[in-house]
């Protein structure tokens, strides 16, 4: 008995690498673009991370931990470190919320649907440079038409500069990358609300659901996975969204109005420090990936209703 099992599993993972064998052709030209666009840049940056570079990226050898203590040490971390929760936490809960609600309303039947699909997706499509640049202009105290507007709404008294100091700042730039992840958020709960079966809503009618009922018992649960894929998405590109916090908080002095990512940046661009940014940027893919793991731990989206 115990030799055909043998064999057999010899068999099995025999057939296993030969199939393996004729797909690698296949899948060549994507596995050498991620080695090339993710693994070695990726793999490059820890290795800077344990180096030590000069101001002008001249080596110096192995530097071992001392550029993660320089980051653990920055006087300004603890306050950026919060910034970015807000920063992430908020743009996250924010864009899946307005996305449920718009993608409920573009589920309906009415017209201009499809005029009104297109039209959402154009933020999303647009350059984000292009778009904080159009809020900033638009935000401009002197002939911003943003704020013009809402002091003609009567809802300021005078111009307000939103982007002159830290909070207003950074919350401008909170509403800007809300604004940029709904689209996309939007269209992956309205493709998860288009794959809820008709029969399904028709059942929970005749047993007397009413529609919120319906919603959050029988339609919400089997969105789970759509919630999953949006929020794993928006959580790494609100992570690593720089151009927005960039173009609309980089004139504003300090680090009041800045995320991790941002400061990293700032340690490029003013001080040089290519190994410590380098650190900085290991220990952000780290956050990102353990926070990933965590939710995806808890969420547990591929277990059975």
């Amino acid at each position: 008995m115990t030799a055909p099992t043998t064999a057999h599993r010899s068999l099995r993972r025999r057939a296993r690498r030969q199939s393996t064998l004729q797909a690698l052709p296949w899948l060549a030209p994507a596995l050498i673009l991620i080695g090339g666009v993710v693994v070695y840049p990726v793999g490059y940056m820890i290795y800077t991370s344990f180096r030590d570079l000069t101001r002008f990226g001249t080596d110096k050898g192995w530097a071992g931990f001392d550029n993660y203590a320089r980051v653990l040490e920055l006087e300004h971390l603890p306050k950026v470190a919060m910034n970015t929760v807000i920063w992430v936490v908020g743009v996250v809960m924010l864009s899946i919320g307005l996305g449920l609600v718009l993608a409920q309303f573009l589920n309906k039947r009415f017209p201009g649907r499809k005029v009104l699909r297109m039209v959402i997706i154009v933020p999303w499509a647009a350059s984000v440079v292009m778009t904080s640049t159009v809020f900033v202009y638009g935000l401009d105290p002197f002939y911003g038409i943003i704020n013009r507007a809402l002091v003609d709404l009567g809802l300021l008294d005078e111009p307000f500069g939103f982007l002159k100091s830290p909070v207003p700042g950074f919350l401008s730039a909170m509403a800007v990358a809300v604004f940029v992840s709904i689209p996309f958020t939007t269209f992956v709960f309205l493709a998860g609300l288009q794959a809820v079966p008709h029969d399904v809503l028709e059942a929970a009618q005749i047993d007397g659901a009413g529609r919120v009922q319906t919603y959050w018992r029988v339609v919400f649960p089997m969105l789970r996975g759509a919630v999953v894929v949006a929020t794993i998405i928006n959580v790494i590109n609100v992570f690593n969204n720089l151009p927005i916090l960039k173009t609309m908080t980089g004139a504003i002095p300090g680090y009041d109005a800045d995320t991790t990512t941002s400061l990293m940046f700032k340690i490029i661009q003013a001080d040089r420090q290519i190994d410590t940014a380098s650190a900085l940027s290991v220990l952000n893919f780290v956050v990102v990936v353990v926070v990933i793991g965590i939710y995806l731990r808890v969420v547990r989206p591929m277990r059975e209703d």
